[in-house]
């Protein structure tokens, strides 16, 4: 059973991501250590006040909730309040939760539970790196304590989704990024080449809406405003919900498939800056840094199923 400590930046996509996980906690497949916020679609706080909503909402009102890094390492700090409102829920507006974050710091409690709990742990991450960058820092012995690091960003033969070639939660702290990516430990990535093609549509989103549960109707709310910010991409009705992906590829890798090269973060590009980088070629250059499994597909349609079937079963 996986033990999962999620770090992410609880807009809509985390929320639902969040569902699926509460679904598996729910079912005895995997256990939610605790969930850390950082800075990216809204900021660390509003990200915590979103996790604890979302926890309470499917019963598992005992998972510590931990705020984080509030900026970047080297840059102007951005939110994505286009994509997922200035509550990161939609602007939907809901009371604050009954919870409160704990006091320990998101980078803090990665160092103190990968310590407690060796070789355990998967770190889940679906925000901007910030938080595992600074828990590096903290700890440069952190890679060995970690069972995997499954991350969800980057592009590589896929458009960015905040400049050409740069997708979010790279772009948000590049600095932090490379600094994940050079580190030796297990670790996947789950990049827009793989997430973009799962994007749901109207089938899908009628058989949520369709379903009379608190889960299911908080779902197709919040999912309102993510689905209109992603229609003019899509060019009709859906949306991509990019960070589920990933969490169930954390616990069923066997869904993707996979491609395995050292990844790099481009950090000076006047153009290409937060862009994911490999070498591609058939005789790559070697290198000294651990290969990343990059995810390169997945089953799509079981993708779909199974998240579906994940917030109808809470």
């Amino acid at each position: 059973m996986a033990a999962i400590l999620f770090d992410c930046d609880t807009g809509i996509d985390d929320a639902i991501t969040l569902l699926y996980l509460a679904s598996l906690v729910r079912a005895g497949k995997a256990e939610l250590v605790g969930v850390g916020t950082v800075h990216g679609n809204v900021d660390p706080e509003s990200g915590a006040l979103n996790s604890l909503r979302v926890l309470e909402l499917a019963g598992l009102h005992e998972v510590p909730v931990a705020v984080g890094a509030a900026r970047p390492m080297a840059q102007d700090v951005h939110y994505a309040l286009d994509w997922h409102g200035t509550d990161g829920l939609g602007d939907t507006g809901l009371p604050d939760p009954a919870g409160r974050p704990v006091d320990e710091a998101a980078a803090a409690r990665i160092v103190r539970l990968a310590r407690s709990r060796p070789g355990e742990l998967t770190l889940l991450a679906t925000g901007p790196l910030t938080n595992l960058g600074a828990a590096l820092l903290l700890d440069p012995q952190l890679p060995a304590l970690v069972r995997e690091v499954v991350i969800m960003g980057g592009a590589f033969d896929h458009p960015g989704n905040v400049t050409t070639h740069a997708e979010a939660n790279i772009w948000h702290d590049p600095e932090a990024a490379d600094l994940v990516f050079a580190a030796d430990w297990p670790m996947v990535l789950v990049p827009l080449d793989a997430t973009h093609p799962t994007a749901v549509g109207d089938a899908w989103l009628d058989r949520l809406s369709a379903h009379d549960s608190e889960a299911a109707r908080f779902a197709t709310k919040i999912l309102e405003f993510y689905v209109a910010a992603y229609t003019p991409t899509l060019k009709r009705r859906g949306a991509v919900i990019h960070d589920a992906l990933a969490a169930m590829l954390a616990v069923d890798p066997g869904l993707g498939e996979y491609a395995e090269r050292p990844v790099r973060v481009e950090l000076r590009g006047e153009l290409t800056r937060g862009t994911t980088v490999w070498d591609a070629r058939s005789l790559p250059a070697e290198d000294d840094r651990r290969p990343v499994r990059v995810a390169v597909g997945c089953d799509v349609t079981a993708f779909q199923e199974r998240l579906l079937a994940s917030i109808l079963s809470l």
